[in-house]
């Protein structure tokens, strides 16, 4: 859930996070005093953390952009790739990939603007996630602001905390997960054409 911040609370915020990402780095034995490589590591962190990397639970989610659907259109719509980047909530390291979002559109409802579906993902994506849990954010936030018949949400990633510890998979490896919401969860028919858009987009993009 996004709690914004106003510039004194941001400012206050990356402040205290420097001062303990610097304990974190004496108790390392990191020498962020002297050492002219780290001198300013913990307000860079810091910094990173509230302005970016955790941005989507500090700032208000993006505004939503609705169109009437003059000609009722109802049949499915899909989109993507749409590149996801966040932070895995286990081991705080990278989740990189592409996000598919298929839409049932109501034909008496509104339709959004194609590009907030790319600045949704990233608004849910900056915090730590897990992606099972990122695929239903996306999916009930977008139901929830335009109320369509159906709607469906796949991200196909590579987690970091796999390849570059533990195991060290191949970057090859990947994780999928999808949502499904309203007649796209009960439709057998509809997954598959929503799965077959989502092979011929990605086929596009390799």
């Amino acid at each position: 859930m996004s709690t914004p911040l106003d510039a004194v609370e941001e400012k206050a915020m990356i402040a205290a996070a420097a001062r303990k990402i610097e304990e974190l780095l004496d108790v390392l034995r990191i020498d962020h005093r002297n050492d002219h490589n780290t001198r300013d590591t913990p307000h860079r962190v810091a910094k990173m953390l509230v302005k970016e990397l955790l941005r989507g639970r500090f700032a208000p989610a993006p505004k939503i952009t609705e169109f009437d659907n003059a000609e009722g259109f109802d049949h499915l719509i899909v989109t993507g790739p749409i590149t996801v980047r966040s932070t895995c909530a286990h081991h705080l390291m990278p989740i990189y990939g592409e996000a598919f979002i298929g839409i049932l559109p109501a034909a008496d409802g509104k339709i959004i603007g194609l590009s907030k579906y790319d600045r949704i993902v990233d608004h849910f994506g900056a915090r730590f996630q897990i992606q099972e849990e990122l695929v239903k954010q996306i999916g009930s936030f977008i139901v929830d602001m335009t109320k369509p018949r159906g709607l469906a949400v796949r991200i196909s990633a590579v987690h970091m905390c796999k390849t570059h510890r533990g195991v060290h998979a191949s970057h090859d490896s990947r994780m999928v997960s999808t949502a499904y919401f309203g007649e796209l969860q009960r439709s057998a028919e509809l997954k598959n054409e929503f799965l077959r858009e989502c092979q011929v987009l990605a086929g596009r993009s390799a």
